[in-house]
């Protein structure tokens, strides 16, 4: 309990829950482009 306590009330906790949040918004970013340009790239080799 103590840990939850620190991650949420304390400058560097609060930091480590924000670069968490930003490493995750990521990785959904890089997915959503990367299967896009798969897609792309899978529609213009088929023709």
């Amino acid at each position: 309990m103590k840990a939850w306590i620190d991650l949420f009330s304390t400058d560097y906790g609060l930091m480590s829950v924000a670069v968490i949040a930003f490493i995750l918004g990521m990785c959904v970013y890089f997915y959503r482009v990367f299967t896009g340009l798969m897609d792309e790239t899978g529609k213009s080799t088929k023709d």
